[in-house]
Protein backbone atom coordinates (compact mmCIF):
# COMPACT_ATOMS: atom_id res chain seq x y z
CA UNK A 1 0.00 0.00 0.00
CA UNK A 2 2.69 2.69 1.27
CA UNK A 3 4.73 2.01 -2.57
CA UNK A 4 1.51 3.87 -4.15
CA UNK A 5 2.22 7.08 -1.65
CA UNK A 6 2.72 10.16 -4.02
CA UNK A 7 3.47 13.72 -2.39
CA UNK A 8 1.33 16.99 -2.55
CA UNK A 9 2.71 20.58 -1.65
CA UNK A 10 1.08 23.06 -0.98
CA UNK A 11 0.24 25.19 -3.87
CA UNK A 12 -0.98 28.18 -1.77
CA UNK A 13 2.10 29.27 -0.73
CA UNK A 14 5.53 27.50 -2.35
CA UNK A 15 7.81 28.96 -0.51
CA UNK A 16 6.76 26.42 2.38
CA UNK A 17 7.46 23.28 2.99
CA UNK A 18 3.97 21.65 3.70
CA UNK A 19 3.45 18.55 1.82
CA UNK A 20 0.80 15.73 2.06
CA UNK A 21 1.37 12.23 1.64
CA UNK A 22 -1.02 10.54 -0.76
CA UNK A 23 -1.78 6.77 -0.53
CA UNK A 24 -4.98 5.92 -3.30
CA UNK A 25 -7.33 2.88 -2.32
CA UNK A 26 -10.17 2.08 -1.04
CA UNK A 27 -10.20 3.05 3.01
CA UNK A 28 -12.68 3.34 5.63
CA UNK A 29 -13.57 5.90 8.43
CA UNK A 30 -15.70 6.12 10.59
CA UNK A 31 -18.41 8.24 8.46
CA UNK A 32 -17.57 6.69 4.92
CA UNK A 33 -15.24 5.65 2.37
CA UNK A 34 -12.59 7.79 0.40
CA UNK A 35 -10.09 6.77 -2.29
CA UNK A 36 -7.12 8.46 -0.38
CA UNK A 37 -5.88 7.97 2.66
CA UNK A 38 -3.72 11.31 3.88
CA UNK A 39 -1.22 11.03 5.54
CA UNK A 40 -0.77 14.38 7.87
CA UNK A 41 1.98 12.77 10.37
CA UNK A 42 4.91 15.09 8.71
CA UNK A 43 2.80 18.15 9.76
CA UNK A 44 1.18 16.92 13.10
CA UNK A 45 4.43 16.23 14.05
CA UNK A 46 7.70 17.39 12.75
CA UNK A 47 8.12 20.75 14.42
CA UNK A 48 9.80 22.53 11.05
CA UNK A 49 6.68 21.69 9.01
CA UNK A 50 4.19 21.84 11.42
CA UNK A 51 5.25 25.82 12.58
CA UNK A 52 5.24 26.10 8.67
CA UNK A 53 1.43 25.15 9.13
CA UNK A 54 0.49 27.55 11.69
CA UNK A 55 2.04 30.36 10.01
CA UNK A 56 0.17 29.31 6.97
CA UNK A 57 -3.40 29.20 9.12
CA UNK A 58 -2.52 32.28 11.59
CA UNK A 59 -2.47 34.29 8.40
CA UNK A 60 -6.40 34.12 8.04
CA UNK A 61 -7.33 35.39 11.64
CA UNK A 62 -4.05 37.85 13.02
CA UNK A 63 -5.49 40.96 11.41
CA UNK A 64 -9.27 39.73 11.87
CA UNK A 65 -10.15 37.90 14.45
CA UNK A 66 -9.67 38.21 18.31
CA UNK A 67 -8.80 34.25 19.29
CA UNK A 68 -8.77 33.15 23.61
CA UNK A 69 -8.34 29.70 23.27
CA UNK A 70 -7.60 26.93 20.43
CA UNK A 71 -9.37 23.83 20.74
CA UNK A 72 -7.62 21.01 18.89
CA UNK A 73 -8.56 17.57 17.52
CA UNK A 74 -6.93 14.86 15.88
CA UNK A 75 -3.72 14.89 17.76
CA UNK A 76 -2.78 18.81 16.40
CA UNK A 77 -1.74 20.33 19.06
CA UNK A 78 1.77 21.17 18.06
CA UNK A 79 0.73 22.87 15.05
CA UNK A 80 -2.05 24.55 17.67
CA UNK A 81 0.58 25.77 20.03
CA UNK A 82 2.39 27.05 17.08
CA UNK A 83 -0.65 28.76 15.98
CA UNK A 84 -1.48 30.72 19.38
CA UNK A 85 2.63 31.91 18.63
CA UNK A 86 1.93 33.38 15.09
CA UNK A 87 -1.63 34.77 16.66
CA UNK A 88 -0.19 36.39 19.53
CA UNK A 89 3.49 38.13 18.10
CA UNK A 90 3.56 41.61 18.03
CA UNK A 91 1.96 43.67 14.70
CA UNK A 92 1.05 46.55 13.46
CA UNK A 93 -2.63 45.52 13.42
CA UNK A 94 -2.46 42.35 15.02
CA UNK A 95 -5.66 41.86 17.16
CA UNK A 96 -4.05 39.34 19.18
CA UNK A 97 -0.65 41.18 19.84
CA UNK A 98 0.57 39.55 23.82
CA UNK A 99 -2.15 37.52 24.27
CA UNK A 100 -1.57 34.26 26.70
CA UNK A 101 -3.85 32.06 24.10
CA UNK A 102 -5.15 28.71 25.33
CA UNK A 103 -4.79 25.50 24.07
CA UNK A 104 -7.05 22.67 25.00
CA UNK A 105 -8.04 18.96 23.71
CA UNK A 106 -11.38 17.77 25.06
CA UNK A 107 -11.16 14.13 26.44
CA UNK A 108 -13.59 11.05 24.16
CA UNK A 109 -14.97 9.23 27.41
CA UNK A 110 -17.53 6.70 25.60
CA UNK A 111 -17.14 9.08 22.66
CA UNK A 112 -18.68 11.72 24.05
CA UNK A 113 -16.71 15.15 23.99
CA UNK A 114 -15.84 16.42 27.41
CA UNK A 115 -13.78 19.39 29.20
CA UNK A 116 -13.14 18.88 32.46
CA UNK A 117 -13.69 21.55 35.08
CA UNK A 118 -10.68 22.93 35.88
CA UNK A 119 -10.57 24.23 32.03
CA UNK A 120 -14.32 25.09 31.59
CA UNK A 121 -12.75 28.75 32.21
CA UNK A 122 -10.92 28.72 29.20
CA UNK A 123 -13.74 28.71 27.22
CA UNK A 124 -17.08 30.02 28.76
CA UNK A 125 -17.81 33.10 26.84
CA UNK A 126 -14.32 33.19 25.34
CA UNK A 127 -13.18 33.58 21.62
CA UNK A 128 -12.90 29.75 20.06
CA UNK A 129 -10.78 28.61 17.27
CA UNK A 130 -11.22 25.43 16.33
CA UNK A 131 -8.58 22.92 14.89
CA UNK A 132 -8.84 19.92 13.50
CA UNK A 133 -6.69 17.62 10.85
CA UNK A 134 -9.02 17.09 8.31
CA UNK A 135 -12.85 17.35 7.47
CA UNK A 136 -14.66 15.33 4.56
CA UNK A 137 -17.94 15.39 5.75
CA UNK A 138 -18.22 17.64 8.46
CA UNK A 139 -19.79 15.66 11.07
CA UNK A 140 -16.66 15.70 13.34
CA UNK A 141 -16.62 19.31 12.85
CA UNK A 142 -20.44 19.73 13.93
CA UNK A 143 -20.33 17.69 17.13
CA UNK A 144 -17.27 19.88 18.29
CA UNK A 145 -19.00 22.74 17.41
CA UNK A 146 -21.93 21.82 19.72
CA UNK A 147 -19.52 20.40 22.53
CA UNK A 148 -18.15 24.44 22.31
CA UNK A 149 -21.12 25.94 22.30
CA UNK A 150 -22.34 23.74 25.32
CA UNK A 151 -19.58 24.84 27.25
CA UNK A 152 -20.35 28.47 26.08
CA UNK A 153 -17.79 29.44 23.88
CA UNK A 154 -17.93 31.82 20.69
CA UNK A 155 -16.67 30.05 18.07
CA UNK A 156 -14.99 32.60 15.72
CA UNK A 157 -13.00 30.09 13.00
CA UNK A 158 -12.39 26.77 12.09
CA UNK A 159 -9.30 25.05 10.84
CA UNK A 160 -8.08 21.91 9.01
CA UNK A 161 -5.39 20.88 7.28
CA UNK A 162 -7.49 19.07 4.94
CA UNK A 163 -11.12 19.77 4.10
CA UNK A 164 -13.41 18.35 1.47
CA UNK A 165 -15.62 20.82 2.51
CA UNK A 166 -15.54 24.78 2.36
CA UNK A 167 -18.29 25.42 5.72
CA UNK A 168 -20.48 23.30 7.83
CA UNK A 169 -22.77 24.52 10.54
CA UNK A 170 -22.59 28.05 8.94
CA UNK A 171 -19.13 28.14 9.68
CA UNK A 172 -16.31 28.66 7.29
CA UNK A 173 -13.52 26.14 6.88
CA UNK A 174 -10.39 27.11 6.41
CA UNK A 175 -7.96 24.75 5.04
CA UNK A 176 -4.43 24.34 3.93
CA UNK A 177 -5.23 21.60 1.09
CA UNK A 178 -8.61 21.07 -0.17
CA UNK A 179 -10.16 18.68 -2.91
CA UNK A 180 -8.82 19.83 -5.11
CA UNK A 181 -5.27 18.92 -4.53
CA UNK A 182 -6.35 15.78 -4.75
CA UNK A 183 -7.02 14.30 -8.02
CA UNK A 184 -10.41 12.73 -8.44
CA UNK A 185 -10.65 12.62 -4.60
CA UNK A 186 -14.17 11.06 -3.33
CA UNK A 187 -16.02 10.53 -0.25
CA UNK A 188 -19.25 8.44 -0.38
CA UNK A 189 -21.57 6.76 2.13
CA UNK A 190 -20.60 2.75 2.15
CA UNK A 191 -24.04 2.24 0.35
CA UNK A 192 -22.60 4.08 -2.63
CA UNK A 193 -19.34 3.08 -2.88
CA UNK A 194 -18.70 2.14 -6.28
CA UNK A 195 -15.53 0.09 -5.03
CA UNK A 196 -17.74 -1.90 -2.65
CA UNK A 197 -20.00 -2.41 -5.58
CA UNK A 198 -17.28 -3.86 -7.34
CA UNK A 199 -16.82 -6.12 -4.45
CA UNK A 200 -13.02 -4.46 -3.72
CA UNK A 201 -11.59 -5.24 -0.55
CA UNK A 202 -10.80 -2.53 2.01
CA UNK A 203 -7.23 -1.61 2.05
CA UNK A 204 -7.68 0.09 5.58
CA UNK A 205 -9.55 1.80 8.15
CA UNK A 206 -8.24 5.59 8.70
CA UNK A 207 -8.94 8.39 10.63
CA UNK A 208 -6.89 11.22 11.58
CA UNK A 209 -4.44 9.57 13.68
CA UNK A 210 -3.52 7.13 11.58
CA UNK A 211 -3.98 3.62 9.44
CA UNK A 212 -5.20 0.32 10.47
CA UNK A 213 -4.73 -2.20 7.47
CA UNK A 214 -6.81 -4.87 6.66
Amino acid sequence: MESRAVQVRCDKNRDRDIVLNLIPGHFATSHSHVNYYIDMTGIKHQQKIAKQAAEFMAERYVNSVSVDTIICMDGCEIIGAFLAEELSKSGVSSLNEGTDISIITPEYPNGQLLFRDNVQDRIWNKNILLLVASATTGKTINRSLECIRYYGGKIVGTSAIFSAIGETGGIEVNSIFTSDNLPNYFTCSVLDCPYCQKGQKIDAIVNSYGYSKI
